[in-house]
């Protein structure tokens, strides 16, 4: 449990300052600020997964690749499916950071086990990424709370963390 609130706390943080930077300093449709956001954001979700494993550098390097990629894949997409790629794309991520923690960092649990605990983590985070998808709007960043932000994003990211760290009593050994 400490690890996934210490997780969505880090992400959080990340994920605010984010806002600020897309809001206040970062030109707009550029892509390869969307793929940095991609690869830095996500470099932190996969430290954070590999720290839970005593693997930080290598779950940074896989974060960075998910991030780097679903990034990418966004930019492919969206001239096709419009912004409703980011939303396969969520799902996908999460899915990918799951494996990469189930397999790669924890090698723990059966492929089905990686799989429900990815698929958890895609809609318990797509949840709270709907929920909280009001902070933005109306859209004046000079008078955006960045409290509010960092609450709001804590709370979306815990189902994530919290379905790929947590490790229900009854299965430990």
């Amino acid at each position: 449990m400490q690890a996934a609130i210490a997780a969505s706390l880090v992400m959080a943080a990340v994920s605010t300052l984010g806002d600020y930077l897309w809001a206040n300093v970062l030109p707009h449709h550029i892509p390869i600020y969307g793929l940095t956001h991609g690869a830095l954001l996500f470099l932190t979700a996969g430290a954070c997964l590999g720290v839970a494993a005593s693997k930080p550098i290598a779950g940074a390097i896989g974060g960075a690749l998910i991030g780097f990629s679903a990034a990418a894949a966004f930019y492919l997409l969206q001239p096709y499916i419009g912004y409703s790629a980011l939303f396969v794309l969520f799902v996908g991520l999460w899915i990918a950071l799951g494996f990469l923690n189930g397999r790669v960092l924890q090698r723990r649990g059966s492929m089905r086990s990686v799989l429900v605990r990815s698929l958890l983590a895609a809609i318990g985070s797509g949840l709270g990424f709907y929920a909280i998808s009001g902070i933005w709007f109306p859209f004046h960043p000079r008078g955006w709370d960045y409290a509010v932000h960092f609450a709001a994003w804590t709370v979306a990211y815990f189902p994530a963390f919290a379905a790929l760290l947590i490790v229900p009593t009854f299965s430990r050994a």
